[in-house]
This record gives C-alpha cells, structure tokens and sequence, in this order.
C-alpha cells in the first residue's frame, strides 16, 4: 500500500466530527479519501454530513501530522491496515452499519475465512465455564480445523478461548480496546505474541490509545460483527458478554449461550439470554454446526451438472464454485467470480427458485 495513500486514510478517521457513518458517506461521494483534504471548501460542503465547522478541523494542521506519525509506526511494526475498501478487510463486519473505515491487524489470520466463531464470557470463569469453553474448542478444531476464534484477550472465558485455540491448532485472533503499541492485561503478553503467529490482534485504535473503560464497548462490536456467530459461555446479569451478544443480535448474526445452574451469579445472563430467546440453548459444538447448518454429511453427494440443463453461463459458473467449497458467504462469492452485489444477489435467487442454492444462516450459500 502506498504510504501517501495510508495518510489519508488514517486521517478521515481523526477528523473532529467525522464517525464512521460519516466517513463512508465521504468515501463513497469523493472515492478518493485524499480529495477530502485536497478539495476546495466549495465542494466539500456539498458532501453530505460536511458542515464547515468539520472542514476548518479538516484543515488543521496536527490531523495530518498525527496520521504521518501512525504510518511510521504502522511501517516499523509490520502492522497491516485494513481500508474498508480493500479486499482483505473483513467482508462480514462491512455490513455492519457502523463498522470503522480503519482497522489495524497484526498476525497471519484469514479474516474473510470461511467460518468465524467468536467466543466471550464473564471475567471471573468457573471451572465449569473453563471446561465446557476448552471443549468446544477442542471440538469444533476436530470436524473444521479452518474455524477462527475470535475474542477480546480479557480475563477470564476470552483468554481460555484463545488459548484452547492454540493448544487445538486454530488461529484465533484478539480484538483489542487500545493500539497495537501494549498488551492488556500485560498477564496475557505471552499468549497475545503467540497470536500473532497463529492468529493475530486486531483494532480500530491508534497506537497511544489506552484501554479506557468506553473503549471496550467499541471492541465488543469489532467481535460481534467480525464473525458468524457468538458464543455466550458465562455471563452475570450484566456485562460486556451480553453487550457483545446484544450487538451480535442487532447485526443479524446467531448468537448461542450456555446454560448454566439458576443461582449461579454467572449463569444468569446466559440463562436470561435463553429464556428472553436471545440466544439458543447449547451445550456442545454439535450444537452450533447443527444451528448454522454446517453439519458435514459422510459422503457429500456429487453435484451432477448435467441435469442443469437450463443454467446461463453465469449461473454455470457461480454453480462450479460453490460445488468446490461446503458453503460460501456472499461477499466472498463476489470477490470469486467479479460480480457486483446486485447482480450476484439476482443469480443466486434464480438458483434458489431452481432448487440448485440454499441460503443458510451467517449469510451463506451452498449447493443444496
């Protein structure tokens, strides 16, 4: 990526007034993000969400300033950024409305792969929730070695869920609350540098930013809306589990939790989850495949595409993908085959009506 390119990108982000629905209102109108601090006033207050009292922040000096600052320590760290407009930013969490045009990730993880678990829970893990944490983990490694395990490397049910992660061979990634320049808690240092080379850590944070109590809220989206699901193990009344649970529901992603006794502290937001049917009941990772429907079956049957006698060429082609893979989710079946949305989304209802496609839950499609 081009350094002058990464300025810009870096700088929409610390404009006073600019939040990311913002941020994407100007992308999407300018293209280029550089024009924002290249433009006349004239134009830029024909942008949408552009007041003047946001362009005279535009033009302070220190904005650009600070941006040079991050891209040295960006290019020094091996840090990659993540550009909502590029292909390996993570294609699940853009359709999240307030997704940040800006991330930053360090490590080896696919973020687009495809199947995404995140897991989180209470601070002060039981046994209990450490053992049904680790197994299904070590479960879910056994029948899709591929998962990523997303979490937030804080005490308690996040750490056991990126360590079992790694004791499994699963990458699994930390989503940070502050910049990639410290570790917290700084207990989890080891485990975090280990990460890095089977995973990785992932924010929206700058370096310099500390682990302020509001930024975890904005990191609990980051690990709702990055995967295909939440996994709710422990959790009392109230907390960042249930935050994140509650995001993961608004975004329109499954969210599952365990149960656990009924005068049990930290069961009870698991067990309201279930009993306000915000969350399904399970008790394995059986449970989960069942739910999002990614049992694999003993012998898959072979696609005969003979019988396709009516498919158009298009049609043929997304049909030959699909029968490559278990299941693929939208986005990434447009990067495959170079399709806009609109046209990919009108292929896959014809296929639908055909009885070739299913969409299944997680916003995935498979040969039926």
């Amino acid at each position: 990526m081009c350094s002058q390119d990464l300025l810009y990108q870096i700088g929409i982000t610390l404009v006073k007034g600019i939040g990311n629905i913002t941020a994407k209102q100007v992308i999407e109108t300018l293209g280029d993000v550089s024009l924002l601090f290249k433009e006349k006033v004239s134009l830029l207050e024909r942008i949408p969400g552009i007041s003047r009292k946001i362009i005279s922040e535009i033009y302070r000096p220190e904005v650009l300033q600070r941006a040079e600052k991050e891209v040295l320590f960006i290019e020094k760290n091996k840090i990659s950024p993540l550009f909502i407009k590029d292909a390996n930013y993570p294609e699940r969490f853009k359709e999240c409305v307030d997704s940040p045009v800006l991330l930053y990730f360090r490590g080896n993880a696919d973020l687009n792969t495809e199947k995404i678990i995140s897991i989180v829970g209470t601070r002060h893990a039981s046994g209990y929730g450490k053992e049904i944490t680790e197994k299904l983990v070590r479960d879910i490694s056994k029948v899709y070695p591929e998962t990523l395990i997303v979490s937030g490397l804080a005490y308690g049910i996040d750490i056991c869920s990126h360590k079992a992660s790694l004791k499994n061979n699963l990458k699994t990634v930390g989503v940070l609350a502050h910049g990639l320049d410290r570790i917290y808690p700084a207990e989890h240092r080891n485990t975090a540098v280990e990460m890095v080379g089977n995973g990785g850590l992932l924010t929206d944070f700058m370096s310099g930013t500390t682990p302020d109590r509001q930024n975890f809220v904005k990191r609990n989206r980051i690990v709702a809306g990055i995967s295909d699901c939440t996994i709710v193990v422990e959790s009392a009344e109230k907390g960042g589990a249930l935050i994140t649970a509650n995001i993961a529901d608004s975004y329109n992603r499954d969210v599952f939790a365990v149960p656990g006794k009924v005068n049990d502290a930290y069961s009870l937001g698991c067990n309201n989850l279930i009993k306000y049917k915000k969350a399904a009941l399970i008790t394995c990772a059986e449970d989960i495949f069942r739910e999002m429907c990614w049992n694999k079956e003993k012998e898959k049957p072979v696609v005969q595409r003979k019988i396709f006698v009516d498919l158009t060429p298009d049609e043929q082609t997304l049909v030959d993908l699909l029968s490559k893979v278990e299941s693929m989710q939208l986005n990434i079946i447009g990067i495959e085959l170079n399709l806009p949305v609109s046209k990919l989304a009108s292929l896959l209802f014809e296929l639908e009506m055909k009885g070739i496609v299913r969409c299944i839950p997680g916003g995935l499609y498979r040969l039926i």
